[in-house]
């Protein structure tokens, strides 16, 4: 089974987890010692076998673990904090059970994902969860790019030694309007909640940050195209040789609307001034 674990606050812990801490055969954990910490504070001796389950193990655990479900013992899956498989051990895990056709289930309870999300003050119906912003500059303005015109909202985690870098790539990239929150340290003593434009953001992080860090980036504003200037630029390019289907699928590529809708106005448009036509 999968648990979700507090990310700070050791109040969080589901009644769920403190059973299955103190009855699980096996507790699969990244950090064998935090969550021995974890289960003292909370008052429960671990009954089973403690065994770690980090990056560099996480394959070579794999097949035990499969053969002790598979004997009929409990395996309890644990990470630092939050839920098991996001940005965390636990994925392949839980494919190696799905292949074997093994049970598994999970104990719902905090998630810095769906936290920051909510104390963000940003839209909450749609999102993405990008996971931990790549580390290398030039992958980053890639993936930023790939945000530029992202309509829900996206979530994603960085290390207090590159935020500050990250969000003046932001500002370079998305433009210093967008707006975002960065969350750090939740549930934690010291919670911080900043809100505002990446410009913004960009000017606090450079000061320096600490603490773990959970980023929500607005969605892409919506522009309104004007329809017929659009079907004007196809008809340029296509007047310039482009086939009129290329011309809108490159027009509505760059503006982000219905490249079919274009190309439709487009073709009525011609039709319509033709010689002999009265164009109503």
């Amino acid at each position: 089974m999968l648990a979700a674990t507090p990310l700070g606050e050791v109040r969080d812990a589901s009644p769920r987890l403190v059973a299955a801490l103190g009855t699980a055969d096996i507790v699969a954990a990244e950090d064998t010692r935090r969550t021995k910490a974890l289960a003292a504070a909370l008052g429960v001796t671990i009954g089973g076998k403690v065994v770690s389950f980090y990056d560099a193990v996480e394959t070579a655990r794999i097949d035990g673990l499969v053969e002790a479900i598979a004997s009929g013992q409990t395996v309890l899956l644990v990470t630092d904090a939050g839920m098991p498989s996001v940005s965390d051990p636990g994925y392949r895990l839980v494919t190696a059970c799905v292949d074997n056709d093994l049970p598994i289930t999970c104990l719902p309870g905090p998630s810095a994902v769906t936290t920051a999300l909510a104390l963000s003050g940003l839209p909450c119906e749609r999102f993405c969860f990008e996971g931990f912003a790549p580390r290398k500059p030039g992958e980053r303005e890639r993936w930023l790019r790939a945000l530029k015109e992202e309509p829900r909202t996206a979530v994603f985690f960085e290390s207090p030694h590159r935020i500050a870098s990250t969000m003046a790539d932001a500002v370079r990239v998305l433009g210093g309007e967008r707006r975002a929150a960065v969350c750090r340290e939740l549930t934690k003593q010291y919670e911080e909640v900043r809100r505002g434009t990446l410009a913004e953001l960009a000017e606090w992080a450079a000061e320096g940050v600490r603490g773990e860090i959970t980023v929500v980036l607005a969605p892409a504003p919506k522009v309104e195209a004007d329809l017929p200037s659009l079907v004007e630029q196809v008809r340029a390019l296509a007047d310039d040789g482009m086939r009129l289907k290329d011309a809108a699928a490159q027009v509505a590529g760059e503006h982000g609307v219905s490249k079919k809708a274009l190309y439709d106005s487009a073709v009525a448009m011609n039709t319509n001034s033709r010689p002999g036509r009265s164009g109503a």
